[in-house]
């Protein structure tokens, strides 16, 4: 995986030709979806060509998400695709509390006898308010995200801006956490990529870094809203630059104060740069 990876393919396991083509798609990561993708009387099948794919190494990393705790199929999935080779990581549905996670961290063995990488998808109000309890939950636990989609049906939200408090929650838990900063939810309309740009943007300015996609039409319009500009490199070089000839806090040329936290994100800003 790259070291900071900004897209997050979603393919459904029932279509194997369809994760085929979102293996070459150029995501950074596939997540091969058991769960709202596939239809109940596809599940067993889905399960069984997911748990072939994994049975090899991939070209790209590979997550699942697998059915939802709480229902039926769940325990199947875990048994059938945690110890798979090919695995890169879990992404849990739906999760509401850290004893999701903990069970899910009991069960799933992975083929090196540890627990594969889980990620929790806060997806109803009750794990938002869990959120940081969630985040902490166990050491295996590499990432919380939101559903956006069921936390709208939830809440009752029509409004986009009804989110945002829920999304910055997030964030900042996972944060606290020491976790890497959430991925966007998807963006529905695969069509709309001026819409998908503009969301983007606001995304990255609460705190996430990259975004899920349902479509690889979508895939550079995310990478490159999640990509530092030429003018946030060269400020970046600035700040560095001028760091690295005096020690402590000083104002550059242009009066803008400086001190270590500018430094961490002049940092983490030339470290995406190399992605370009």
């Amino acid at each position: 995986m790259k070291d900071t990876p900004l897209t997050w393919l979603y393919a459904p396991g029932d279509r194997p030709c369809v994760v085929a083509k979102a293996l070459a798609s150029g995501a950074d990561v596939v997540v091969i979806d058991l769960e709202d993708a596939v239809a109940p009387d596809r599940k067993a099948y889905a399960r069984s060509a997911t748990a072939e794919l994994l049975r090899d190494p991939q070209p790209v990393p590979v997550h699942v998400r697998v059915n939802a705790l709480s229902g039926p199929w769940a325990r199947d999935d875990l048994a059938a695709l945690a110890p798979a080779p090919g695995l890169s990581g879990l992404r849990l549905p739906k999760v509401s509390s850290p004893s999701d996670v903990v069970r899910v961290a009991r069960r799933a063995v992975s083929a090196h006898g540890g627990v594969p990488p889980l990620y929790a998808l806060l997806e109803t109000a009750l794990g938002i308010e869990r959120a940081r309890a969630v985040a902490t939950a166990h050491r295996s636990l590499r990432g919380i995200a939101i559903g956006e989609a069921d936390l709208r049906a939830d809440l009752g939200v029509h409004d986009d801006a009804g989110l945002d408090w829920c999304r910055s929650r997030v964030v900042v838990a996972a944060r606290a956490a020491g976790l890497a900063p959430p991925t966007q939810s998807v963006h529905p309309d695969t069509r709309d990529l001026d819409g998908l740009r503009a969301s983007c943007a606001h995304g990255r300015a609460l705190g996430f870094l990259g975004r899920a996609a349902i479509h690889p039409r979508q895939l550079p319009v995310i990478e490159r809203a999640y990509l530092p500009t030429q003018e946030e490199i060269e400020r970046a070089e600035t700040v560095l630059k001028a760091a690295a000839t005096e020690q402590g806090a000083q104002a550059l040329a242009d009066g803008t104060f400086i001190d270590a936290a500018v430094v961490a994100a002049a940092h983490r800003t030339l470290s995406l740069a190399r992605r370009i």
